[in-house]
């Protein structure tokens, strides 16, 4: 049986990570225009034992990536997968420990299969990028995207989990949301409502109401810094670089959270 960190670990990878993919895909022109008129079914799989596995699926219809979390059923064939013959060896694989952890290739469309590969190396260049400095501004917004993305799913899918310190944390929490955005860029903007126990990630701006607890940045530049772990959080603030809209202390918590999901997942 896998231990409670490679289950977590797996987890952030899964629900997390990988479906970063659609985004990328749809995000960087050169990757969108190889998806144009493109039919296709991905999936994602790694075995937890000898009767089950945890996996994540893809479906592209004329370019489109819908994202579903478990093994798909439909009646199509597979077009390509990636399956990991354990939790462990797809999390080891996921952070860069490649040697002798490839999983077992499914290919029915040798030419579908490649252009999932060049999205999957796509997502490992730009989650490998350290330096806040080394990007330009356009990969700037797409990359704090892809973070704020990743650390609402990421926290959410630990608290369903029941990860300990989460999901105590959410089970005390009333109805509130939690959001990450960056100013003057609307489509880099994500959110986490959290209500007695249970949490719900979204995309885009929350609009029920005005989030309880919002961390934002003044450019994609000062939200790296922070992302990356290269800025200091106290001076960035007293430069209004990062402006923590409600109480301070519900910041710490963030920020821990959001430290544990980059451990997980590094």
């Amino acid at each position: 049986m896998p231990s409670d960190e490679t289950r977590y670990t797996n987890k952030v990878f899964m629900a997390g990570a990988l479906p970063l993919l659609k985004t990328i895909a749809t995000d960087v022109p050169e990757l969108k225009k190889k998806f144009e008129g493109v039919d296709a079914i991905y999936q994602v799989s790694a075995k937890v034992n000898a009767e089950d596995k945890e996996a994540i699926h893809f479906i592209v219809e004329n370019g489109e990536w819908t994202v579903k979390l478990g093994e798909y059923l439909g009646q199509n064939k597979i077009d390509a997968e990636l399956a990991f013959s354990s939790m462990e060896k797809m999390n080891d694989f996921m952070k860069g420990k490649v040697a002798n952890l490839l999983p077992a290739l499914r290919i029915k469309n040798l030419g579908k299969f490649v252009k999932f590969i060049q999205v999957l190396l796509k997502m490992s260049d730009l989650l490998g990028i350290k330096d806040p400095d080394a990007v330009d501004d356009k990969t700037a917004v797409l990359l704090c995207k892809l973070y704020f993305y990743l650390l609402s799913s990421g926290i959410s899918q630990l608290n369903k989990m029941g990860h300990p310190a989460i999901h105590d944390w959410a089970l005390k929490s009333p109805d509130r949301c939690y959001q990450w955005e960056v100013i003057g860029h609307p489509e880099c903007t994500a959110f986490m409502r959290v209500k007695a126990g249970k949490s719900r990630a979204g995309r885009g701006e929350y609009k029920r109401a005005k989030p309880f607890f919002n961390m934002k940045f003044d450019c994609p530049k000062s939200a790296l810094m922070i992302l990356l772990g290269t800025g200091d959080m106290f001076q960035m603030t007293a430069n209004q670089q990062l402006i923590m809209d409600g109480g301070p202390e519900f910041g710490v918590q963030i920020g821990d959270f959001m430290m544990l999901v980059g451990d997980l997942a590094s």
